[in-house]
């Protein structure tokens, strides 16, 4: 359903199952209860584990984009999935709020190393041994 995080200029929604009007309600009411508890500066709306959305949702983000726009503060939304994603631009919910996908830093990997390839000596390799260096063995006396 939602769960919340404040951090210092941002109150944050984690969002998740279904966006459908059985929970759109209880969702909208706890957002703006800590909006006004707070009076954030962004709100986000974080898709990232909402599973189906309906018009409820399209609402929810409406309602909350205005509610937002009375406080002079400014809604975004986080992580859609990418069913979800194409209902927000169809229904011009994109026009309301910043649409933004995490973007993971990823250390550059290092480049591949080249395999050593052995020079190789014109002189074949043969075992040669000097006389009397021939280990002895006891039955060879």
């Amino acid at each position: 359903m939602v769960e919340l995080k404040q951090e210092p200029q941002k109150l944050t929604a984690f969002l998740s199952g279904e966006l459908d009007h059985h929970h759109a309600k209880e969702i909208r009411e706890t957002i703006d209860f800590a909006v006004r508890e707070q009076y954030p500066p962004v709100v986000v709306l974080d898709f990232r584990q909402v599973s189906f959305m309906d018009s409820s949702g399209i609402g929810l983000i409406m309602g909350r984009s205005r509610l937002m726009e009375e406080y002079g503060g400014t809604l975004e939304i986080h992580n859609p999935p990418p069913h979800i994603r194409k209902v927000l631009r169809i229904s011009g919910a994109d026009r309301l709020a910043v649409i933004r996908n995490s973007v993971k830093k990823e250390r550059p990997k290092p480049a591949p190393k080249k395999p050593e390839i052995p020079l190789l000596d014109d002189t074949p390799e043969t075992e040669q041994t000097e006389k009397g260096t021939e280990p002895e063995h006891e039955y060879a006396q």
